[in-house]
This record gives structure tokens, sequence and C-alpha cells, in this order.
């Protein structure tokens, strides 16, 4: 299907192609994995797959609670039919415990619960590092407006919310997470609804009882198994079986 469609954007992990349809698109996720601004490369074979139905899940549950998003449904194993939106340009991070860049600028340590839940905004540029930025800056620079923020902030702790509860249930406890929004039209009017992905790519997953890390910080860090943990994510929340035989070979 896609060696004949009009590829839109190619970004580090998964590329757009033209949709059957006006107003759609087809999501393919790739095996590449890409770390610290894409200065650490690897492809990770059955990543994409993986990629792919775990953020079906989590987009078909979420839209049943009323997060509206971009997801129309999984055409096949590694491609999904989404509605096309216009990205706003900026990513939104949801952290309930201190890890990652929040640990090193603020000197908390790892694992320390943090007061509540905090959401950071970040400019979508990777020649500059993705910085972090103000509501002032967003609404300064016109990237979103103040309802446009209201509208993702309030989607954010929905989505935090819900995805807390979902993995907790099955013993993993959500640390932080990325997720970014865009703008569907309806005549003179648009809204902001949920795009991107949602998956161990883009979020901090740890085993409740050993906090053992099941997402990108084991290929970010070193510490192997990238695939089989994507996979233990999977078979927690009762997706893919057929796994084993998609992904012989695995990069441990």
């Amino acid at each position: 299907m896609t060696t004949r469609r009009k590829k839109i954007y190619e970004g580090k992990a998964k590329i757009l192609y033209e949709g059957p349809e006006p107003g759609t698109l087809i999501q393919y996720f790739k095996d590449d994995a890409t770390a610290f601004n894409a200065q650490k490369k690897a492809v990770l074979e059955g990543k994409g797959v993986i990629n792919n139905r775990i953020s079906e899940y989590m987009m078909t549950r979420l839209n049943g609670i009323g997060v509206q998003n971009h997801f129309i449904r999984r055409l096949n194993l590694r491609e999904q039919l989404i509605k096309e939106v216009e990205i706003i340009p900026l990513e939104v991070v949801v952290r309930n415990i201190a890890a990652g860049s929040i640990a090193t600028r603020l000197g908390l340590t790892e694992g320390q619960p943090l007061p509540r839940s905090i959401i950071e905004f970040y400019y979508k540029d990777d020649k500059l590092g993705d910085p972090m930025v103000s509501e002032e800056h967003i609404t300064a620079f016109n990237w979103a407006a103040t309802q446009e923020i209201d509208d993702m902030m309030a989607m954010a702790l929905r989505v935090n919310d819900y995805m807390c509860g979902l993995f907790s249930a099955v013993g993993i406890t959500l640390v932080d997470f990325k997720i970014e929004f865009g703008r569907i039209y309806e005549g003179d009017f648009s809204r902001v609804i949920l795009a991107d992905e949602i998956s161990p790519d883009s979020c901090r997953l740890w085993d409740t009882v050993t906090s053992e890390k099941l997402d990108k910080d084991r290929f970010r860090r070193d510490l192997g198994g990238v695939i089989e943990s994507y996979t233990e994510v999977a078979r927690r929340l009762g997706i893919m079986k057929e796994m084993p035989t998609v992904i012989q070979g695995g990069v441990h």
C-alpha cells in the first residue's frame, strides 16, 4: 500500500503517507529507535509493530472516554489510518514522578513522586533540541491560542488520569509521557484533538514492584532488552498475542 502512496512526512519513528480519502493519512511505524535528538540510533526489529498495536489500544480506549484523537483504525501490522490534522508545534509532557530532564534540571532524585502532576510544554524543533517553553512564549509566537492551551492541558490531565489507572491495574507505574495535539477544521472553526502516538517510545513506564524500566530509557541508557520490555507492556495490557512470531531475532 505505502509504496504506491505519496510520502507526506517522515519523522524519527514514523512515516505519514497520503490517505485513501481526503482528510486522512496512513501512519507507518518504523523500527528505528533514536535518542538524544537522534545522536543515538538503532533499528530494533519489531518495535514498530508493537508501538502500532499499543498506540491503537490506547487511542481506542481514550476515544471511548471522550478524549477525541486522530486514530481511525489499524490497517495492518505497521500501519494505521488516521485523520489529517494541523499539528500544533508543541510537545506536551505530563510528569507524575521525577525522572529524565526534570530530575536533572531541578536536582530531584529519580523516582521521587512529584507534589502533583506537572505539565510542561516543549517547542517542537529538533535543530534547537526541543526547548522548554512557557504559555507566554506559546501565545506570543502564536503557536497556540489561550483556549487551545487550556484544551490541551485539560485533555493531557484526562489522559494522565486514565492511563495511570489503566497501567496501575497491570502492575505498571506511569512515570511521565509526551503527547502531541493537532487542529481539525470544521468550516470556520477548529478544535484540538490528540494526535501522534502513545507507546513505550513516548511514556516512561516502570514495573510497580521492581521499578524495572519498560520503556525507551532501556535504549537511551543501554540497558538492553528493549523489545522484550515493550512486548511485556503489550502482554500485560492483554494485546499482541501473536508477537512472538513477529519479532524473531529482536535486539537484546
